[in-house]
C-alpha cells in the first residue's frame, strides 16, 4: 500500500503540476502576440478588472490577489512599466506604498487579450460544465489548504 502511495502517477500534487505547465505552454503560445508573460497577463486582467476613474491599486494590493509576495510582483511591474502597460508612483500619503495603474496603452490592450480565454478554454477539451467544476474544485482545495496551513501552529498539521 506505501509503494502505491508514493508513485507519481498517485500524486495529486503531481496532477496539478504537470496540468498547471501545460496551462502555462497554452498561454505562452497565446500571449506572445501581446507581448506579455503569463505572470504579467495575471497582472494586467486584475488592473483591467478596476472601473475607469477608480482609485490605483497598491502593489501590496495586487499581490494580495495575485497571490504573490512583493518580491516576486516588483521585477513583473517593472517590465510591465517598461513597456508602457503600467505606471507605478509612490503614494503621496505614504512614501512606502506604491501605486499601479493602466497607462492608456495597457488600458488598450485589453482589446487584444479578449480572444485569449476562449481560446485556452478550447484548449482544455472541457466544456463550460465541466471548467466551472474543475474551478469550483480547485477553489475548495486551495481554500482547504491555507486553512491547513493556518491550523498548522508550529509547523505540525492537525490530525481531527
Amino acid at each position: 500500500m506505501e509503494d502505491e502511495l508514493l508513485r507519481l502517477d498517485n500524486q495529486v500534487c503531481f496532477a496539478v503540476h504537470a496540468a498547471s505547465r501545460a496551462l502555462d505552454g497554452i498561454y505562452r503560445r497565446e500571449l506572445r502576440h501581446l507581448g506579455v508573460t503569463y505572470p504579467q497577463y495575471l497582472v494586467m486582467l486584475v488592473l483591467w478588472e478596476q472601473q475607469p476613474g477608480a482609485a490605483p491599486l497598491t502593489v501590496k494590493e495586487l499581490g494580495a490577489a495575485l497571490r504573490l509576495d512583493s518580491g516576486t510582483l516588483s521585477p513583473l511591474l517593472k517590465r510591465l512599466e517598461a513597456a508602457g502597460l503600467v505606471r507605478r508612483d509612490r503614494d503621496t500619503r505614504d512614501e512606502r506604498s506604491v501605486l499601479v495603474r493602466l497607462t492608456p496603452k495597457g488600458a488598450a490592450l485589453r482589446g487584444r487579450a479578449g480572444q485569449v480565454p476562449a481560446r485556452v478554454f478550447a484548449a482544455t477539451g472541457l466544456d463550460d460544465r465541466e471548467l466551472d467544476h474543475l474551478r469550483q474544485v480547485l477553489d475548495r482545495v486551495t481554500t482547504a489548504l491555507d486553512t491547513a496551513l493556518l491550523d498548522t501552529g508550529a509547523g505540525r498539521v492537525s490530525r481531527s
